[in-house]
């Protein structure tokens, strides 16, 4: 409960603009509860809990939300299922978990049909794939959806030395995708989004993926990634023909939003 509400405060804080952005570092995670139930250590859905109170009690009528963990973002797929008000894009690794979801054809049904995005990248993405995901992708359904917030799922198991999956992303590619996010924000909704903590289960990386992402928020810089010369080497920032394949198949569905 906490967790969840530490969004909600997040949230109001940021639509009423007493912050001009911010970072909700709450624990347990939350983009695998669906609507009815607890899943994969999530008990509430934090990041839909604070989109819908940003609809029913801050009156917004159009959020997105973004979500960059390395699993599939399913019980907020569940939540918002049928519900054009949220846009809801989650970029993550294929078929890790959960399994059977994930895939470029979950796209929401009746009136929601078209406002949830699945980019399933193969196993070992790095920054050159998610980043050709933002640009192809994530960007242009942002600019098209034109969202009053956007609630950002900041896992950071998509990095290269996480435990419980396999991609290459590095403290530098989440700290390009939080620059490129925020400024799409000042963009589209006037700079209105807030951060909130999903997975991620590296004890020594975490942290530096984390701050990154806070050092784009606050324009400080404080400490470089100690890691950053031993893990560049490792082919993350190589763009594969598989990877652009999967990104310009979740782009070629972009003409359902409006």
């Amino acid at each position: 409960m906490l967790s969840a509400g530490g969004a909600i405060e997040m949230v109001k804080k940021v639509v009423s603009r007493e912050v001009s952005n911010g970072y909700a570092l709450v624990n347990p995670p939350g983009h695998h509860a669906p609507r009815a139930g607890a899943m994969g250590f999530c008990i509430f859905n934090n990041t839909s809990v604070a989109a819908a109170y940003a609809r029913e009690e801050l009156g917004l009528d159009r959020v997105a939300i973004l979500d960059w963990d390395v699993h599939h973002g399913n019980g907020t797929q569940d939540i918002w299922w049928n519900d054009p008000s949220v846009l809801t894009i989650s970029l993550h690794q294929h078929l890790c978990f959960p399994a059977n979801s994930g895939f470029t054809t979950e796209r929401g049904e009746g009136e929601g049909l078209g406002y949830n995005l699945n980019i399933p990248l193969p196993p070992g993405g790095g920054n050159a794939a998610y980043l050709y995901a933002m640009e192809k992708v994530v960007l242009p359904a942002l600019r098209a959806y034109k969202p009053q917030l956007i609630i950002v799922g900041s896992g950071f198991d998509a990095s290269m030395m996480d435990p419980l999956a396999r991609m290459m992303v590095t403290a530098s590619g989440f700290r390009q995708m939080a620059r490129q996010v925020i400024d799409c924000a000042e963009e589209v909704c006037e700079g209105r989004i807030a951060f909130v903590q999903e997975g991620g289960y590296s004890p020594h990386y975490l942290p530096f993926c984390g701050q990154a992402v806070i050092e784009e928020l606050t324009g400080v810089r404080t400490l470089a990634d100690p890691y950053a010369e031993f893990l560049g080497g490792m082919g993350g920032d190589t763009l594969l023909d598989a990877e652009r394949a999967c990104v310009d198949d979740a782009a070629a569905l972009l003409s359902g939003l409006r």
